[in-house]
């Protein structure tokens, strides 16, 4: 890992932040003297910025054992001063920043904006500001003579973190929603049950974890492999837990948006609760991957119970945002059975398959119902056969034509394709790639995403974007952990690309405009010695550690020309109805 080392002052005409890289102009005056961080040194804020003033205030006395002083008023002494100060005309979600010897001033018209600026703040000062305790006696120092203005192009900057597949105790849930913060990522969706494990609690229905939270084994690489590990695996978060990691969010300026997947992924609870399954039959939870046949009975008992799930995680979540899932939901079960044949046609349906739609648009109006947003993967959504409310928001994953087709239908979207941003997938095609499942994503194919390609409005027939009733709320990054069975492997998968997911994100430059090269190399000069410091085994840039290699372990890699080639930006996964019933994935939703 790059040693931390004295922190030398930065050329301010090279700003080193490879996140967010600045989308307009940074200006500074002839280079002052560094602001430095000392016994004497307060932090001042507005009341409505307290949140984001006192996070950079708790980190800052953590790398420094420092206690600062704390006002919320505007007093005015001698002390050096960090101000975070509350201005109506700065952009949403957006701050100014100056520096000088002897004050730093952080301005924002919100508290996003202030948290924004309370992390930029962080990098300035170098690696040791990334650190719980001081290592020397050298003071933190930010350079003086900085001025810049910054916003971001998107309002939802998501990463998905999936503790389905494989577990993740909450103090790396608690790290995790840290990181994400220092890279000015606003979303955390927390993918909380699938097939292989259940990991809300429900207090109504507490067989869902009793049952549903652990495993026998699990599968080891590839499932077509059939390798398996013989050691139970299991774990889930009480409601305690997970209001703690919301208020942790929350102290970061991270909204923290929970999944329930329904109907199809839901092998954990039908071994909970066998009811709730089509075929009504005992089971276990699921130990391989791929997509499962197993869906939820489409009832209107299955309804109530999962809107009872859906009021408890509302009572524990605060987030404006619940989603439902929605994805890979084979139907051969649903059409091999007369009375959920029936109950198709005496809804009204044309099809079977429209109680897709139909049990999703149920749960959704539920949740519009509590006042939330509902957030559905892309398949809940059909052209044409559109039975959402208009407030549902599409994550479009399979590509980027079925976005378009749901903004063009009024539901804001957030790209997510699986093409580009599915970090799981192997970040290289050397031997030495640990569990090469997927397409080859990496660092810069990562940083020349674009949330709206302009091959894809072409294809799309789309020549004003805006113009559709619908909008696009942002992107969003996917860590699925099939393959990602611990912390330290979940590091490997998302560091550093995820610093290039940040910094597209924020800045919104189109491609032609990014200059990949200066990013790799404010990555290599600048960040991976803060991800060091923060104590991140990221991969390193030319190839993994031998520690991080996983000799034997069979994968499944894709080839993304191919299936670009067949499937253009339409899509090229999930799961679709054919002669063999069921088409599965390496990974999915």
């Amino acid at each position: 890992m790059p040693d931390d080392g004295p922190d030398p002052l930065p050329d301010p005409s090279a700003l080193p932040w490879p996140v967010p890289g600045f989308r307009r102009a940074v200006v500074h005056a002839p280079l002052a003297g560094p602001f430095v961080v000392g016994p004497t040194t307060a932090v001042r804020t507005a009341p409505e910025l307290t949140a984001a003033a006192a996070t950079w205030k708790r980190q800052t006395e953590d790398a420094t054992g420092l206690t600062l002083g704390w006002e919320t008023d505007d007093a005015r002494d001698d002390r050096p001063t960090v101000s975070f100060v509350l201005d109506a005309t700065v952009a949403p979600g957006g701050y100014t920043l100056r520096t000088g010897a002897d004050a730093v001033v952080v301005t924002a018209s919100d508290v996003a904006g202030a948290h924004a600026g309370a992390q930029t703040l962080r990098q300035l000062a170098g690696p040791r500001a990334f650190r719980r305790a001081p290592v020397d006696g050298t003071p933190l120092t930010v350079p003086g003579g900085l001025s810049a203005n910054d916003d971001p192009a998107h309002e939802w900057r998501g990463v998905l973190l999936d503790v389905a597949r494989h577990f993740l105790p909450k103090h790396d849930v608690l790290r995790f929603v840290e990181l994400a913060a220092a890279h000015h990522l606003n979303v955390v969706q927390l993918h909380l049950t699938d097939d292989q494990g259940w990991r809300f609690e429900s207090r109504r229905y507490p067989r869902l974890t009793e049952v549903g939270s652990w495993r026998r084994e699990s599968g080891v690489g590839t499932w077509r492999a059939g390798v398996f590990d013989g050691r139970p695996h299991g774990g889930f978060y009480t409601q305690d837990d997970l209001r703690e990691v919301v208020a942790h969010a929350r102290a970061h300026g991270v909204t923290v948006v929970p999944e329930i997947d329904v109907p199809g992924h839901v092998e954990a609870a039908v071994a909970a609760y066998p009811e709730l399954g089509t075929r009504k039959q005992p089971h276990e939870v699921r130990t391989t991957w791929g997509i499962s046949t197993e869906v939820l009975d489409p009832s209107e008992e299955t309804l109530a119970f999962f809107r009872d799930v859906l009021d408890e995680v509302m009572d524990v979540f605060d987030a404006p945002y619940v989603a439902l899932g929605g994805d890979e939901v084979p139907i051969a079960l649903w059409r091999a059975n007369p009375d959920i044949v029936r109950r198709a046609a005496d809804l009204g349906l044309d099809d079977v398959a429209d109680l897709h739609g139909s049990f999703l648009g149920s749960l959704a109006r539920h949740v519009v119902a509590g006042g939330r947003r509902p957030v559905v993967w892309d398949e809940a959504f059909r052209p044409g056969h559109d039975t959402l409310p208009r407030e549902t928001v599409v994550t479009a994953w399979r590509g980027w034509t079925v976005g378009l087709q749901a903004m063009a239908a009024g539901h804001d979207v957030v790209m997510a394709p699986e093409q580009a941003v599915y970090l799981d997938h192997r970040a290289g095609d050397g031997p030495d790639e640990p569990v090469p499942v997927g397409f080859l994503h990496t660092l810069r194919d990562v940083h020349r995403f674009e949330p709206l390609p302009a091959g894809a409005l072409a294809e799309a027939g789309v020549t004003d974007p805006g113009a559709l009733p619908g909008k696009l709320l942002g992107a969003q990054a996917e860590l699925w952990t099939e393959h990602l069975d611990s912390a330290r492997r979940l590091d490997y998968a998302a560091f550093p690309r995820l610093a290039a997911f940040a910094d597209v994100v924020w800045t919104g430059q189109p491609v032609d405009e990014r200059d990949t090269d200066a990013f790799v190399e404010r990555l290599e000069r600048d960040h991976l010695p803060r991800l060091a410091a923060v104590g991140v085994e990221f991969r390193p840039l030319a190839g993994p550690h031998p520690w991080q290699t996983r000799p034997g372990v069979a994968g499944h890699p894709r080839d993304l020309a191919a299936e670009l080639a067949a499937g253009g930006f339409g899509g090229v996964g999930g799961w679709v109805e054919d002669s063999s019933g069921v088409r599965t994935n390496e990974v999915g939703g």
